[in-house]
């Protein structure tokens, strides 16, 4: 029988890393992260692979750059044959289960896991395929616009509140089943949540939290248009932003709803981690996720964009063998797969020439890193790939429309000051640019996109005349299995189904 730790993944949508320098900013209400946070890992610095859904997730299970996983936006097919996490533990030997949002584009809506317990929020198929050969063309039915910053506020249920509740109840619901040990694998769970993800609609109870709160407004105000460099510019034109009159309180209305959405995330949070308490379990833990949030900063709203709050990301791992604490390193969540496959000893090497990724547990050990953290971006408001790399305090990004950017995040973490060019800093630059050239060639990463773009104009529309078969995972529940049934005997099942087991209350009331 395999023998290693149980892991359980927390996975959150579009949480900006800059409000975790520690863990949870001490102002946000946090308790069970926090908590979380004060037995983890601590990774300051912390980056997604690219900031946008399906690519940046793509990259973290399989510990890939989207150059080579060929997820270049929302509706790129994620190949069968590319392992992640999920294949690399269920190979060796543990149960390995989904409950919630992953963005999977294509047939395959598994990726390894064994089980999936929730339908994806977001579609399957190449609907949403950007087209490089239509620069500036905005796509109103999918792509952002700011309707969700004039329109944030207060709701009791949202489609997105639907959906994280639904998460949070299949993975507590998970955490029973596995508690009553009627598989002996250890397991692999991702929970994978929706929230704080735009619209900025939140609950009552989490909107009164923030009532008095001092960060409503952005650090870094509202720029002119003109003032922002050329891909800012862009985003800015995807996302429709000279046709909405944001107003500064339709601002701090949305920036304070995704900070209660952040405490709403936290409350399912300690539901499952109250779960696995209440059933006498153990799991590493691992929390992070997928890119961040503008939150308004300039005046930018989302992701797309290398800068800070569009491109880090919080992440803590809880886990035996690795020492709590912050850690400042520049790490990237394509580091994930690794970490996990080091954390249950699973061999890696047989793929290990192709993968990205490096393992974070020396980290955790007192190793040290050098290496530069990676990124790239192919998506909407994109003409060309960018393509970023981050080491030590300065963070350097490419893109062959564009000019350069270096900044010094140690002395401009707003990264209002470009550097690239100060002669003061030629020879930083001329080591980014030769470490850049290294790993890119810019004219094929452009052409692989092009090609795969024009392939899925041709597929997506063939595919949707005519009868059509969706890709959308389609959950199924065998009743026949569930509570009591007649080819059950009623005396095991009742005593299968107790978790734990063999507890009775004293006569103080206590278990």
């Amino acid at each position: 029988m395999t023998k290693g730790p149980n892991i359980l993944i927390l996975m959150v949508d579009q949480l900006n890393g800059t409000l975790f320098p520690d863990g949870p900013a001490d102002w946000l209400h946090a308790p069970n992260l926090k908590r979380l946070a004060a037995r983890s890992r601590r990774f300051a610095n912390a980056y997604t692979a690219s900031p946008l859904c399906a690519p940046g997730r793509a990259s973290f299970m399989s510990g890939l750059l989207p150059s080579r996983t060929r997820v270049y936006d929302n509706a790129a097919e994620f190949a069968s044959d590319i392992p992640t996490y999920a294949h690399h533990l269920r190979r060796a030997g543990w149960q390995t289960c989904l409950s919630g949002k992953m963005h999977f584009v294509g047939p395959d809506q598994l990726h390894g896991f064994e089980e999936r317990l929730a339908t994806d929020i977001y579609p399957a198929d190449f609907g949403w395929t950007p087209d490089y050969r239509k620069p500036g063309e905005r796509i109103d039915w999918w792509y952002h616009n700011m309707g969700s910053v004039t329109g944030s506020g207060v709701a009791e249920i949202t489609n997105q509140m639907e959906y994280d509740d639904e998460v949070a109840h299949f993975a507590r619901m998970k955490l029973y089943d596995y508690a009553r040990g009627h598989d002996p694998r250890p397991w692999c769970l991702t929970v994978s949540f929706t929230h704080p993800h735009d619209p900025y609609v939140a609950r009552q109870e989490f909107w009164d939290l923030y009532a008095d709160c001092d960060h409503l407004d952005p650090p870094v105000a509202e720029m002119a248009y003109e003032d922002h460099d050329p891909h800012s510019q862009r985003i800015l034109d995807a996302n429709d932003r000279g046709n909405f009159d944001v107003t500064r309180e339709d601002v701090r209305r949305s920036r304070r709803a995704y900070f209660a959405n952040i405490s709403y995330l936290d409350a399912k949070v300690g539901e499952i981690l109250d779960t696995l308490d209440r059933t006498g379990q153990e799991a590493a833990i691992l929390f992070v996720s997928d890119h961040g949030d503008m939150l308004g900063e300039r005046g930018l709203w989302y992701k797309m964009s290398f800068l800070e709050g569009s491109a880090r990301v919080p992440l803590m791992i809880a886990a035996e063998g690795v020492a709590p604490g912050l850690d400042e390193t520049p790490v990237s969540n394509i580091d994930v797969c690794p970490t996990l496959c080091d954390l249950a000893g699973v061999d890696m090497s047989e793929i290990e020439p192709w993968t990205t990724g490096e393992s974070l547990l020396p980290l955790g050990q007192g190793a040290t890193r050098t290496s530069p953290v990676a990124m790239e971006y192919a998506a909407e408001g994109s003409y060309a790939p960018l393509v970023a790399l981050r080491q030590g305090r300065f963070k350097y990004t490419r893109c062959a429309l564009d000019p350069e950017q270096l900044f010094d995040l140690d002395a401009d973490p707003h990264e209002l000051t470009n550097l690239a060019g100060e002669p003061a800093h030629a020879d930083t630059l001329a080591q980014f640019r030769a470490m850049a050239d290294a790993r890119w060639d810019l004219d094929r990463f452009d052409a692989e996109v092009r090609e795969s773009q024009a392939r899925r104009w041709v597929v997506y529309p063939a595919l949707r005349q005519g009868g059509y078969y969706p890709w959308d995972w389609q959950p199924t529940r065998i009743a026949s299995e569930r509570y009591m049934r007649n080819h059950m005997d009623l005396n095991v099942l009742e005593d299968a189904q107790r978790a734990p087991r063999g507890q009775q209350p004293d006569p103080d009331g206590d278990a």
